[in-house]
């Protein structure tokens, strides 16, 4: 399969900008404010460096990688409940494992 890249190189100046943004195909409709939001933050912002620190910044977190977590990690463990427990909290909705947490630090007077 044919890569879809290009060999051009990448605009470095305001007037290369404004000369690939006049050849832009007409006739598209311009994204809203929440689709250009929605862009600019999956987008990757250099101020000076070029390519390479595109490519410093990108490598810098790998795919998956999570980032730095901002409370202690829980630790995973299996826990047998009687099934009327799990169903009460499962009824409640979305997070009932936390719930359960909360109920059982509560109980622990953490």
């Amino acid at each position: 399969m044919k890569s879809n890249a290009t060999s051009k190189a990448f605009p470095n100046s305001e007037s290369a900008w404004r000369a690939v943004l006049v050849k832009a195909p007409k006739g598209k409709r311009s994204p809203s404010r929440a689709e250009e939001a929605a862009i600019a933050s999956r987008s990757v912002v250099v101020r000076s460096g070029g390519m390479a620190a595109v490519r410093a910044a990108l490598e810098a977190r790998k795919p998956g990688q999570r980032g730095p977590q901002k409370m202690p990690t829980k630790k995973l463990v299996s826990l047998r409940l009687s099934p009327e427990v799990l169903t009460y909290f499962r009824a409640t909705g979305e997070g009932w494992q936390s719930r359960i947490d909360e109920a059982l630090r509560k109980v622990a007077g953490v």
